[in-house]
């Protein structure tokens, strides 16, 4: 015997939900559900914005990822080049070693710092530029290859569209919230709507019943043997 299943899409519902609405829009002075169709209609028009919404913002934030993560590599590179460049100095002794606690760098310590994650990439580029910045305005020889401007300009771009993804994933959390909401609504509905639907249709025999409801948006799955000795 056929089993009955909620849809576990939002195209699933809209479907379900559309076609119960025009189904029973076409029977004229006739309803076989007795829920508010214009309500109905508003919840569809609703739901459908929402996950238009969310797909829109989805993409925006996967657009702006794509192009952060070139930004983020060079980023990345100009400042552990930098950090390179800088212990040569110190190992030359172009620079004092004591200058590397202004850069929050262990005087003895030639590795580069973890850059892996963007929060120590904000953490160093930070460290960087603001060390590099106290040691020339104590009248340090700058270094060069590359300069701090120019590890600034691509730390800064980095930086730009870090914060500007973080409010793209605020947005998308948003209407993914909101639109969870609205899930649980139109699944409520469409379960009353299916049992209204079912119950009109009773007193037809069985596999004609089935093919009513079906017509009407509801939606029956075979069992796993009963699938198959249909097949057979």
């Amino acid at each position: 015997m056929p089993y009955r299943r909620l849809p576990n899409t939002d195209n699933a519902r809209i479907k379900a939900l559309k076609t119960a609405i025009e189904k029973n829009s076409s029977l004229f002075g006739q309803d076989v559900v007795s829920l508010d169709v214009k309500k109905l209609e508003v919840m569809l028009r609703t739901f459908e914005t929402s996950q238009n919404h969310y797909r829109a913002s989805l993409d925006t934030q996967a657009t702006a990822n794509r192009k952060m993560q070139k930004l983020i590599k060079n980023a990345r590179l100009y400042i552990s080049h930098f950090i390179q460049v800088f212990n040569f100095c110190v190992i030359r002794n172009e620079i004092k070693k004591e200058m590397k606690f202004l850069y929050h760098l262990d005087p003895d310590n030639y590795t580069i710092p973890d850059l892996t994650s963007n929060e120590s990439l904000l953490t160093w580029g930070e460290n960087i530029i603001k060390g590099e910045q106290a040691r020339l305005a104590q009248g340090g020889i700058p270094v060069y290859n590359p300069t701090i401007a120019r590890v600034n300009v691509a730390f800064s771009q980095f930086k730009d569209a870090y914060i500007a993804q973080k409010t793209y994933q605020n947005n998308t959390g948003r209407q993914l919230e909101a639109l969870s909401v609205q899930r649980k609504d139109v699944d409520k509905v469409l379960h009353e709507l299916w049992n209204q639907i079912e119950a009109y249709f009773a007193y037809l025999p069985n596999e004609e019943r089935l093919k009513k409801c079906k017509d009407f948006g509801v939606v029956y799955y075979l069992r796993k043997g009963e699938r198959e000795n249909e097949d057979n």
